[in-house]
């Protein structure tokens, strides 16, 4: 039996797994290790591995890494941590094959320890640019630490080619998150208001902003700025917290502030995929800098409001309207996506991501692909 070792280090990674680790499970020819990390752990953040355990999944590792700093040092520094905590749990699990996806720090640090355990690793959603992030750079180390690759559009698996791998490493199998849509069921708001007390009798802005890393000596004004714009708005608003990435307290506690003013104004800790998806299916428009308004909405014809230049570089669907921090451009944003012209005009929007069938083609080379010499020993690709 092959076993297929899957990191997961936050809400966001595990609601795009959700598809793959049910078919990894399923699967009677491999056997699933997930490994948790990042802010699965933290209270702070919601302590989501209950969430993972509640779906029915075995944990196999816990690897603490964040301190309780945000500041560049604590990022780093949970970096180290992270890499030597991987490093003990692959020394016991030595799985065949490792998955990795996207592009955190936590994740990064992932993909770094196995190198000396010469262990496999499958990337997912590489080739992407967000200008904005620090996560850009991660995510193409990851990619010339992996062996194997699926990526989410065909730009994107011509990117990674470019980086040197070998085009038989590649795979295009679309945004795997996607797989989701068919077999979640979505919530109505009347259970939203009577499981997390929002009041949904119109459509609310559903708003997400992380802190952009390359830029976070700006994340107390940028904030400042967008909730100045929602607060023109004069529209209900469902907040989510941010990732746990530098100054992320700082958006923290401006959120609880707001929400703590403003009578329709909700901050959860995390929706969960299910709840998020809901969210999506009822919200007026969507705000912030998520990479779920560049690749989820389109599916639910959401318009989507993306905020300065943390996704800069990915390709992105026309339900996206791109801005920069100002409060008046945000609010003149916020103003054409809940526009009954604009909105209409997404009827039939076809998600340029992918059909929603990622999941089956990554078992199908995770169970299949040999894992011989040659699968570690990459060749760089001059084209």
């Amino acid at each position: 039996m092959r076993t297929i070792g899957v990191i997961t280090v936050a809400r966001s990674d595990y609601g795009i797994y959700l598809p793959l680790l049910r078919k990894i499970q399923e699967d009677p020819d491999l056997q699933l290790h997930l490994i948790v990390s990042g802010m699965h752990l933290s209270p702070e953040f919601g302590l989501t591995v209950e969430r993972i355990e509640a779906d029915g999944f075995e944990v196999s590792e816990r690897v603490e890494m964040l301190l309780s700093s945000d500041s560049p040092e604590g990022i780093a520094k949970s970096m180290g941590l992270g890499i030597i905590g991987f490093a003990q749990s692959y020394a016991r699990l030595r799985p065949d094959i490792l998955v990795v996806l996207g592009d955190r720090f936590e994740m990064h640090s992932a993909a770094l320890a196995a190198l000396p355990f010469k262990i496999p690793i499958a990337h997912i959603h590489g080739g992407e640019i967000t200008q904005g992030a620090i996560d850009d750079a991660l995510r193409h180390s990851m990619t010339k630490l992996s062996h194997l690759h699926f990526v989410s559009t065909q730009e994107y698996a011509e990117r990674v080619i470019q980086l040197g791998e070998e085009p038989w490493r590649v795979n295009m199998v679309g945004a795997l998150s996607l797989d989701n849509l068919s077999e979640v069921k979505l919530q109505s708001a009347h259970e939203l208001e009577v499981k997390y007390g929002f009041r949904l009798d119109q459509p609310p802005l559903l708003v997400t902003f992380h802190p952009v890393t390359l830029e976070y000596e700006q994340t107390e004004w940028q904030i400042n700025e967008l909730l100045t714009a929602i607060e023109d708005a004069d529209l209900p608003v469902v907040f989510t917290k941010p990732n746990a990435d530098t100054d992320s307290r700082i958006v923290i506690r401006m959120l609880e502030e707001y929400v703590q003013m403003h009578d329709s104004a909700w901050l959860v800790d995390n929706l969960g995929m299910q709840d998020y998806f809901s969210m999506m299916a009822i919200a007026k428009a969507m705000v912030g800098n998520s990479s779920s308004g560049i690749i989820e909405a389109a599916s639910f014809e959401l318009p989507v409001v993306n905020i300065g230049n943390r996704q800069k570089g990915r390709f992105y669907p026309s339900n996206v309207i791109h801005t920069d921090y100002e409060r008046i451009a945000v609010g003149q944003a916020i103003r054409r996506a809940i526009s009954l012209e604009f909105r209409a005009n997404l009827a039939g929007l076809k998600n340029p991501y992918g059909d929603g069938n990622s999941a089956n083609q990554i078992v199908a080379v995770l169970k299949n692909i040999e894992i011989r010499p040659e699968l570690i020993m990459k060749s760089f690709y001059d084209g």
